[in-house]
């Protein structure tokens, strides 16, 4: 049993170190090669662990072999437009000018009810409403509405403002996240002050967020925002 569990934790760590190297990729966003390895991996991790005979140094070399050979695909990829485009294919237009292209939709055997989908996923539930539309390398599909149903921006509408970024986490579950202090407006005493002038305490804090201007959020344990 104890050689089962450590055999367990060697494998588990080899693969999550395997993973980090191959990227931070969703499933939906993994190219073939990717998923390929992807599945390899959890069908070889799972041999040393369930099948004590199993050599663990053999399921350790292939999987250093698959991540090798996944850096070296990716490498020619990014060098290579050609091989890209055998190995990951192209992206299909399946509108186009707001027309709807069935011959290449026929070719991705992409039914009308899964393209729907898709754009209800885009927040389009009317497809007149799509001026262009991609099936992309990973799958998912990229669309361009038309101009008139597009949102109007500030630039559009000539109307300046200032930038104040993204809010920033600053307190998490009652935790100082320190290193997001010099993203925003705060630093220790400041916030101290903050917390100070509301009678809270960070033990007290969900969640506190700034920006470059603000304070954004406070929910305090109790949910009061």
């Amino acid at each position: 049993m104890l050689v089962s569990l450590i055999r367990g934790v060697i494998v588990y760590t080899a693969v999550v170190a395997a993973v980090r190297i191959m990227g931070k990729r969703q499933i939906g966003q993994l190219q073939p090669t990717e998923l390929v390895v992807t599945i390899m991996l959890s069908e070889i991790a799972a041999e040393p662990v369930v099948d004590g005979e199993f050599s663990l140094l053999h399921a350790l070399a292939v999987i250093l072999l698959l991540i090798s050979l996944e850096i070296l695909v990716s490498f020619m990829a990014l060098k290579l437009p050609r091989f890209r485009r055998l190995v990951q294919g192209n992206s299909v237009a399946v509108i186009e000018n707001g027309k709807l292209n069935q011959k290449q939709m026929k070719k991705l055997r992409l039914s009308v009810d899964d393209l729907l989908e898709a754009l209800r996923l885009k927040d389009v539930f009317d497809i007149t409403k799509a001026d262009y539309a991609y099936v992309e390398t990973n799958g998912n599909i990229s669309v361009e509405l038309k101009s008139e149903n597009k949102t109007v921006t500030a630039q559009q509408m000539k109307i300046s403002g200032n930038e104040t970024g993204i809010p920033y986490v600053i307190i998490s579950d009652g935790r100082i996240i320190k290193e997001n202090f010099s993203r925003c407006c705060l630093n220790e005493g400041k916030l101290d002050k903050l917390l100070k002038s509301r009678n809270l305490r960070v033990e007290d804090i969900m969640i506190l967020t700034a920006d470059k201007q603000k304070v954004n959020t406070i929910i305090t344990r109790d949910g009061k925002n």
